[in-house]
């Protein structure tokens, strides 16, 4: 389509949303400026490029964006791709319209050390001008918007990466700021490259089940229509299907199929006010079953980014459950268009305020508190990532404040986001008026009390458990001023210990320690051993920096017997297992835990065995000192081996079940199975079975719980293998069995 016929459409659009002659010829001058600078420049696709801009500014038109926004828009590739300089765009157009433009231009004349870098810097940028104005981010979603629209002309690389940048960075910022419609083109569109044989998997299958959707919906509407006609209210009422990434994630989530999802459509209902929102709630909750457990209140607790409306699930024809979503049209349009439809209704007079951009979300604010808590861009980038874009749990001050914070968060993560001394100083914390431990999970809701003490007390245990970046990087902090001389004395222990002592004391006394300090930006050896015993760089890192030293060097004949025959074994098992982040280096596979190939995995530093490999939510990592652990993971092509894992099968207890389960996974080597009672009732069967990787292990769980009367397995640990009672000499019914018989006695 022509930049032209697009243009057109964009300013029918100004006239259509009564912009005033004076802005729409304000937005066409610029329109004109920015075609001009642009001739003779082309996308990739071959069109003009001028077609980029015009396609973001009527994104942000469609967003009802202010007159500075939509002209930034035309302008926002200025800066970056002609000459023109910054002071020609604030005479042509005002200072209001270079800020923003200033804000979404990448920094292309500065030298960095990697893209990557480059790329974290240019966001950090991004979002602490964002937190001043955060029109920039409206300016910034239009156009990766519409890049992502076009994002089949590039290379195949090059759209994964893209696609997955959208996905960690902008969707989850369209969502904070409320803009669903943004959100969902977003995800949908980065699912399509990221993914696109699952993309076109439920694209196909929401288009061959539309049908009887549809005649579903229909029939819920006609009969809420009738109903709310009776009690004379007035209300638009339509149905509306979830997007694809929405459906994948709530697939995958609950490991389910597509035919198992029963919210894959939903029934919006758009009434005058609050108060016909619950009247209209009561109605359908009267005419129509309700699902337990299903309704959520979003008008008396917004979510963070302003959203607000009833959700309901109720059982509809055929007896099959329906969402419903029950919200006037002011909350409609904030649903829709977010921070933008906020501003607009305070405009009309409805929320007051003296400057219509002083809209500062509490976590925009954060932003610069990471920054001042942030090594490094990139450290900066992941901590956004990580703080403000996963999901969130919102909980209460004793005052009624409320304090939000991702999920999974404890009352040490609240703390430090109440004040830094406050986190210093906790010793406890009340949860809905109860004592809690420090390590608790918060809920939606929780009222939280903090506990403190007059003293500074932070425990670096801590760092097992809290979530928040920024609590992570003040407890650090805190230990790296006050606890020098313990820190040293730790990291220095710790490294001798994960690259052996002869290797230690010899790179000790060449000075080949202290170089590498050095490079790593530590001003002495004892610096770099005391960031490793405050956590703020780990053993690998340090390890890759050491040159080793060379066998002239090693005096074999110095290193004990035992340590050759270790060398040996490490060896040997360094071709058997591939673990990345434990080359060269002795360790073991944990028998508390048995880990399994695929699945997440942390390496502890031991004192005589070198590293042991856990699962990452193994129990006997509670009482484990971060400092000891380190960042591993399973190489992607492990060579062959087999692996146990222990399950526990819990089932009705009848004769024949564990014949059954055997048959079940009649593939799988066992090396043990051993069932007994429990209550007369209920029966346990606890199987060793050997695999590759944890593929095969969901495989075979996944086999066994489709079997009628079981009714859980799971995998177990040394602290909970307790095998049941061994069977009596003349007890039949239950029998125990082992690898070592023959096939037939199983």
């Amino acid at each position: 389509m022509s930049y032209l016929v697009i243009f057109e459409e964009l300013k029918e659009l100004l006239r259509k949303q009564n912009r005033s002659s004076d802005e729409i010829a304000d937005i066409e001058r610029a329109f004109e400026f920015a075609r001009k600078l642009h001739e003779g420049q082309y996308r990739i696709s071959e069109e003009p490029y001028i077609v980029h801009p015009v396609e973001v500014a009527k994104i942000l038109t469609e967003l009802k964006a202010d007159k500075d926004s939509i002209i930034a828009a035309f302008l926002h590739d200025i800066l970056e791709d002609t000459i023109t300089q910054p002071e020609e765009i604030e005479q042509s157009f005002g200072a209001d319209v270079l800020k923003l433009v200033q804000g979404v231009t990448k920094l292309g004349k500065y030298q960095f050390k990697s893209k990557e870098e480059r790329q974290a810097e240019n966001f950090r940028r991004m979002f602490i001008a964002m937190a001043q104005d955060v029109r920039i981010i409206f300016l910034k979603l239009a156009d990766r918007l519409h890049n992502m629209r076009t994002l089949g002309y590039m290379a195949a690389n090059k759209q994964k990466r893209i696609a997955q940048e959208t996905l960690d960075i902008f969707a989850p910022l369209a969502n904070r700021l409320g803009i669903g419609k943004i959100k969902a083109e977003l995800e949908d569109l980065s699912l399509r490259y990221i993914n696109p044989e699952k993309y076109y998997e439920i694209a196909k299958l929401v288009a061959q089940t539309k049908n009887e959707r549809d005649a579903t919906i229909s029939a819920l509407i006609e009969d809420i229509k009738a109903s709310l006609k009776e009690n004379g209210i007035k209300a638009k009422i339509n149905g509306r299907a979830k997007h694809y990434y929405s459906i994948y994630k709530k697939m995958e989530r609950l490991n389910v199929t597509f035919d198992q999802l029963y919210d894959v459509s939903a029934i919006r209902v758009i009434v005058d006010d609050e108060k016909t929102c619950y009247e209209v709630l009561g109605l359908i909750h009267s005419r129509f079953k309700p699902i337990p457990g299903r309704f959520k209140d979003y008008i008396a607790m917004p979510k963070g980014n302003l959203y607000r409306s009833l959700h309901t699930s109720v059982i509809g024809s055929k007896n099959k459950p329906v969402e419903i979503q029950i919200r006037t049209k002011e909350m409609h349009e904030v649903a829709e268009y977010g921070v933008a439809a906020h501003w607009r209704y305070k405009e009309s007079g409805s929320v007051k305020s003296d400057n219509k951009y002083d809209l500062q979300f509490s976590w925009m604010r954060k932003m610069m508190e990471i920054d001042k808590d942030s090594s490094d861009a990139k450290d900066f980038v992941e901590s956004v990532k990580l703080d403000l874009f996963s999901d969130q749990v919102f909980a209460f001050t004793p005052a009624g404040d409320v304090i939000d914070l991702p999920a999974n968060s404890t009352p040490v993560d609240f703390a430090y986001r109440i004040h830094t001394e406050v986190g210093h100083r906790t010793v406890g914390a009340l949860i809905n008026g109860r004592i809690a431990q420090l390590d608790t999970k918060l809920k939606n809701g929780d009222i939280v009390e903090i506990l403190t003490s007059k003293q500074f007390m932070p425990k670096i245990d801590w760092l097992n458990f809290v979530v928040t970046k920024s609590a992570v990087s003040k407890i650090r902090l805190w230990f790296k001023k006050y606890n020098r001389e313990e820190n040293i004395e730790i990291g220095r222990a710790n490294l001798e210990i994960y690259i052996t002592k002869p290797v230690f004391d010899e790179l000790l006394k060449s000075g080949e320690i202290e170089r590498a300090a050095r490079e790593m930006n530590y001003k002495s050896q004892d610096d770099l051993f005391a960031a490793i015993g405050y956590g703020e760089t780990t053993l690998h890192k340090v390890a890759n920096k050491l040159k080793k030293p060379t066998p002239e060097i090693q005096d074999i004949k110095n290193i004990p017997e035992k340590s050759q025959q270790d060398s040996q074994k490490r060896k040997k098992d360094t071709k058997k297992y591939d673990i990345v982040g434990l080359e060269d280096m002795l360790w073991s596979l944990a028998k508390c835990c048995t880990p399994i190939p695929g699945e997440p995995i942390v390496g502890v530093i031991t004192r005589s065995k070198g590293v042991s490999v856990h699962r990452l939510d193994c129990k006997c990592l509670y009482d484990v000192e971060p400092e000891r652990m380190m960042d591993i993971k399973w190489a992607d092509k492990v060579s062959k081996g087999t692996y146990i894992a222990h399950i526990r099968i819990e089932t009705q207890d009848r004769v024949g079940l564990l014949k059954d389960v055997l048959l079940k996974i009649a593939d799988t080597n066992i090396s043990y199975a051993n069932s007994y009672s429990k209550n007369k009732k209920f029966g346990i069967i606890d199987l060793g079975i050997e695999l590759d990787n944890i593929e095969t292990l969901k495989k075979v769980i996944t086999s066994i719980q489709s079997i009628p009367d079981v009714y859980s397995v799971r995998r177990l640990q040394q602290k909970d293998q307790n095998f049941g009672p061994k069977p009596k000499k003349h007890q039949h019914k239950h029998k125990t069995y082992h690898q070592d018989k023959k096939h037939e006695n199983l």
